[in-house]
């Protein structure tokens, strides 16, 4: 029933993009002749009803090529290995010396890898990158099986295998946990494939520590509440008929809500931008929101088990997770090298939260742990933007030499 709702509102976002359409079709010869106002305004209204909606399709990642040493060169996209949840994509560059091989851990949580797009762009100038391409649940068939917070796990153990020894993981916020996780997993059974260092970026790694709005949320319900009302079944028009999943516009709409003056304003100065022709400043906004309004569906078991493992059960900060049914000790991890990195104002991921690691990480020696507070940035500032570009990426990348 929810997602029948959500797909006739589909529906109705469909007929109003048509709509603008025509609207700004034919508002289209007053522009050429030289009119401004009104008719800018019916144009840039136009535009904006063309933004109607949300899509279930992946953006493109968009990189055709990157800065690295003294000039420009190419990037191609090269899928090395592909399961039904998820894909290790490659972005490879045509040049003759070897970098350090990172692999970027990208959540799950609503929202296409593609979120990481400017993290990608700018770690490939100095290394050799991968990332988890996760795939949207709704167009995963039932045949596939369950994926749930053990199976993410296994990918990204899977994945680092398939890369090589002397990988090095980067985690975006929420797999931060199953990061740490992999990790463990990995040391205890000797795996040579185990990561040599570790980057760890506004993840929950121990939410009771600084509890957000998204950290009370999550223990405000029982976990039969979650499954009774957020939980869906995919129609049978999609290629995951039947599955259950967490949908993904049920997620953006909770971070929505969170600061829904920000986003009222933000659709308003896109108004305004179109209506006054200053088409690099809309440009921006709109390529913001063709990522956000992006949506993926995630496997209703690794939603739930995720909500009652970190959240609610706060199982890694207690150092009591289990992988397979077997206890994960984060004191088995010698040899992974440990950077955190938090915002000051992160306000999904708190100050405190991830640098909790530390603690759990207990085995490490001191010269293996490092952590950066990035001053002035929220959650996203910590792994995109200027800051993250000229600050913190440079604390990052001699990390990870410093380990390779």
């Amino acid at each position: 029933m929810l997602y029948d709702l959500f797909e006739f509102q589909s529906g109705l976002a469909a007929g109003t993009r048509s709509w603008g359409r025509l609207l700004h079709g034919g508002v289209a010869p007053w522009l050429q002749a030289g009119s401004v106002e009104p008719a800018s305004w019916v144009a840039a209204a136009a535009r904006m009803m063309m933004r109607a909606g949300l899509t279930h399709l992946r953006p493109a990642y968009g990189i055709a090529s990157v800065r690295a040493g003294n000039g420009e060169v190419p990037v191609t996209e090269e899928p090395v290995l592909r399961t039904p949840f998820g894909t290790l994509l490659r972005f490879r560059k045509d040049i003759a010396s070897e970098q350090p091989r990172v692999l970027v851990v990208a959540p799950l949580s609503g929202h296409f890898a593609t979120l990481l797009r400017s993290t990608v762009r700018t770690l490939l100038a100095d290394h050799d990158v991968y990332i988890t391409d996760w795939h949207n649940a709704r167009d995963v068939p039932l045949s596939a099986g369950r994926f749930g917070f053990d199976d993410y796990v296994g990918h990204l153990v899977r994945f680092l295998e398939t890369i090589g020894e002397g990988a090095h993981l980067v985690a975006v916020c929420q797999p931060c946990v199953q990061a740490l996780s992999a990790a463990a997993v990995m040391a205890e059974s000797r795996n040579a494939a185990h990561p040599a260092s570790m980057t760890l970026m506004a993840g929950p790694v121990d939410t009771r520590i600084n509890p957000t709005k998204v950290n009370e949320l999550a223990t405000s319900r029982s976990i039969d509440w979650f499954e009774r009302n957020l939980i869906a079944t995919v129609p049978r028009r999609h290629a995951g008929a039947g599955r259950r999943v967490y949908p993904g516009f049920m997620q953006l709409f909770a971070f929505m809500s969170m600061n829904a003056a920000r986003h009222m304003h933000g659709h308003v100065d896109l108004f305004w931008h179109l209506a006054h022709g200053e088409e690099a400043k809309a440009a921006q906004i709109e390529s913001f929101y063709d990522e956000y309004f992006a949506v993926l569906d995630l496997a209703a078991e690794f939603y739930l088990e995720t909500v009652k493992t970190v959240f609610q059960d706060a199982t890694l900060a207690r150092n009591s997770l289990t992988y397979g049914g077997a206890p994960i000790d984060m004191r088995a991890i010698r040899r992974t090298a440990l950077m955190t990195v938090e915002g000051e104002r992160d306000d999904i991921c708190s100050v405190g939260q991830t640098m909790a690691a530390h603690d759990l990480c207990s085995s490490l020696r001191p010269f293996r742990k490092r952590h950066h507070l990035q001053a002035g940035v929220g959650h996203y500032g910590v792994f995109s933007g200027r800051k993250w570009e000229n600050q913190t990426y440079p604390l990052v990348r001699n990390f990870i030499q410093a380990n390779a």
